[in-house]
């Protein structure tokens, strides 16, 4: 009883906190979730090609490219040549500065969601965070998608990545 009623509470607790970040995080850029996430990708990992870009972000090759596209006609993103006959997608000044203000939406709304909680209990959270995150990442099997919307160095800037550690982990 006890434990149904926990996941309940963790599914809405989920649902709701990823609802109002999103909000937060494409209100300013007037883009959606995927494209956004597209920038904050793009920006930890310039160059990508349309179909890489669009795994990292679980898009199918035609939804990344009208993806693409729109954060083309929004100058957020250009279009290069990179290796071979691949184009490469770079991010603009624009989509830099988006992709910074996406990460700082999504920082100062989950910041709020932590408030409530005191010092230890946010060292429980990460600690329990963790352990999910390993988890979810067995689940789901790419580290790149579980984490398109994460500011990867506050991740690890003191501490290691759960998600990268369980993809290190996995066999072959």
């Amino acid at each position: 009883m006890h434990d149904r009623r926990t996941a309940n509470l963790l599914g809405t607790a989920a649902l709701a906190v990823t609802d109002l970040m999103l909000e937060r995080v494409t209100e300013d850029t007037g883009i959606g979730a995927s494209a956004a996430a597209a920038l904050v990708v793009l920006a930890g990992s310039p160059g990508l090609s349309g179909t890489e870009l669009g795994r990292r972000v679980g898009s199918s090759q035609p939804a990344a490219a009208r993806m693409i596209d729109t954060l083309l006609r929004r100058e957020f993103v250009e279009r290069r040549t990179g290796r071979g006959r691949e184009i490469a997608v770079r991010l603009t000044d624009r989509g830099r500065r988006a992709a910074a203000d996406i990460l700082a939406a999504r920082s100062d709304y989950l910041t709020q969601v932590l408030a409530p909680l005191d010092t230890s209990e946010r060292a429980i959270l990460a600690a329990l965070l963790d352990k999910l995150l390993t988890g979810l990442h067995s689940d789901i099997g790419n580290a790149d998608l579980v984490c398109r919307l994460c500011d990867r160095r506050v991740c690890t800037t003191d501490a290691q990545c759960p998600v990268r550690e369980a993809e290190r982990a996995q066999p072959g």
